[in-house]
């Protein structure tokens, strides 16, 4: 029980941050939604970074390296340290300037402002909205495999204690826990509800800052313990070397070409992510960004690197897991190879990672109340403490409903795939849509019309395709499976997708994207000279 004591105290603290940011901040709607735009240079920093490195950045790494490979840091670690911290200096800088101009707190506020879009702003957030909802339920996830994982029930020799369970008429053995899956992921759940409902913006920031700290000196920390216990860095080496099912794990044989370059789209997703640019809204100065540019790419390798490597490593020392079931590796590797106490605090820092859900939380909120309930008149007949209030009944709802997913998921789904297949593909397919908002003055709303369309069909069409061919999906190391043999590789089944001749979805769909909003926006009427002239001043 040691180490769940410890991930309790951690979460007592995170909830007593929120509480007291809740008694700092005023009751005003711009003070809940970003903070009255007062966030300092390491604090904003730190709180974007961690706001974007969720469950899918600790466990969701590992889990992939575990079947993937070692090149799995450079599918997502490698284009992400480059491109995220270029969208933040070019599109983040650009979003603050206007956000602190024109009053804008949310992406759609700037979209119906600059295009002059009533109900295609209200598609937009829908769109956004039925998108962030997975990576919510990611977090939760995580929160239920962490607090499952940090309290299995040990023998005296230090390994799980086996129990006979009866499953689908076989007996099994299994490890017992404590706390089970599902109140883990309540708990969490809850924790993060409260003080999101009572803190805002500003318990959402300085949770993350603390949490960022906790979690940037996990990777470190666990990869010299975990090495020590097994030997050593060399004698783990040699042992993966050896063994013909890990030996391929250190090369990228396990990686088409065309998959990873497929990646290299999906950092683009960092910038539409509505929590991201929120956050950006958030910045008390314009040299906050700065310090983001140049430190985002250390944080990154600070975090991937170790998780990668301890998620290969793994796979030498649990064999045989399914995909649903290796996103918690690293955790395994904590408590059979660490002291407890120690265990505890790393595992509470992996707690600090999954529960950076937090702000997608807060982002939903705070879209449903910016571009639903005041645009429609909600705050002028209401006034601003109905919004606020409105916006953490919100809270409440976002959270009950991600929970109960969650718990429908267990060992269904790994984490990183479902990331990847909803939230990062379809936010990277709305890049352009930003891109031409902000930097194209012939962009209109009818081409931003057309794109988000583009981007909701193909992403119900792949998760179709996907959801179709379950029993076609080869095993991992396998090679991949032609769904139509009609039309060749056009599309084939992997393990964890569907491919477009060996590609993700995610490229087709970024360059459809673009495709669409240049086509139609040169095929439709200019906007506005007034509303052109207001974002793109001659002087």
């Amino acid at each position: 029980m040691i180490p769940t004591i410890v991930v309790f105290v951690y979460l007592a603290v995170v909830l007593y941050i929120g509480i007291f940011a809740f008694r700092k901040g005023s009751s005003s709607g711009e003070d809940y939604f970003v903070a009255s735009r007062s966030l300092g240079n390491w604090v904003f920093l730190l709180s974007l970074f961690g706001t974007n490195m969720t469950a899918f950045a600790i466990l969701g790494s590992s889990g992939l390296a575990y079947q993937r490979g070692i090149g799995v840091y450079g599918l997502m670690a490698s284009a992400s340290g480059f491109v995220i911290p270029l969208t933040i200096f070019f599109i983040g800088t650009r979003l603050w300037a206007m956000g602190k101009k024109f009053g804008h707190i949310t992406q759609v506020q700037y979209f119906r402002d600059r295009w002059e879009c009533g109900h295609i702003g209200t598609l937009i957030f829908a769109v956004t909205a039925a998108m962030l909802v997975p990576y919510i339920i990611i977090g939760v996830m995580g929160g239920g495999q962490t607090l499952e994982a940090l309290s299995t029930m040990m023998g005296p020799d230090g390994k799980p204690h086996l129990f006979e369970v009866v499953r689908n008429g076989q007996t099994l053995m299994e490890p017992r826990h404590w706390i089970s899956y599902e109140v883990g992921g309540g708990l969490v759940a809850l924790v993060v509800m409260s003080y999101v409902f009572f803190g805002g913006m500003r318990g959402t920031a300085w949770v993350n800052t603390f949490q960022t700290i906790m979690f940037l000196t996990f990777g470190t920390v666990a990869f010299f313990f975990i090495s020590h216990n097994l030997g050593g860095f060399d004698k783990i080496i040699e042992a993966l070397v050896a063994n013909p099912k890990t030996q391929p794990l250190l090369t990228r044989a396990r990686i088409p070409i065309e998959e990873f370059f497929s990646y290299t789209f999906i950092p683009l997703s960092s910038i539409m992510f509505p929590h991201i640019a929120i956050m950006c809204m958030t910045a008390k100065k314009a040299s906050a960004f700065k310090k983001t540019v140049t430190f985002y790419p250390l944080c990154i390798a600070a975090i991937w690197l170790p998780c990668v490597f301890l998620g290969v490593v793994a796979a030498g020392q649990f064999p045989g897991l399914k995909p649903g079931e290796a996103d918690d590796v690293i955790l395994r590797m904590l408590t059979e190879n660490t002291h407890v106490a120690l265990a505890g605090v790393l595992g509470a820092a992996i707690m600090a990672c999954v529960m950076a859900s937090d702000s997608q939380i807060l982002a939903l909120c705070t879209m449903f109340t910016e571009d639903v309930f005041a645009y429609y008149g909600g705050k002028q007949r209401f006034g601003e403490k109905a919004q606020v209030w409105t916006g953490r009944a919100f809270v409440v709802g976002v959270t009950i409903v991600a929970y109960l997913i969650a718990i429908k998921l267990k060992d269904k789904a790994g984490i990183f795939e479902l990331a990847i297949r909803f939230a990062f593909s379809g936010f990277a397919a709305l890049a352009p849509v930003m891109l031409a908002a902000l930097f194209w003055k012939r962009s209109t709303k009818w081409g931003a019309l057309a794109a988000v369309v583009w981007v909701v069909v193909t992403l119900l069409g792949s998760f179709w395709l996907f959801e179709a061919t379950a029993n076609m999906a080869p095993k991992p190391g396998q090679p991949p499976t032609q769904i139509f043999p009609a039309v060749g590789n056009l599309f084939l089944r992997t393990p964890g997708n569907v491919t477009i001749y060996g590609y993700l979805p995610v490229m087709f769909m970024v360059l459809g994207s673009a495709f669409w909003m240049w086509l139609v926006s040169m095929l439709t009427p200019a906007p506005s000279a007034k509303a052109v002239e207001k974002y793109f001043p001659k002087n």
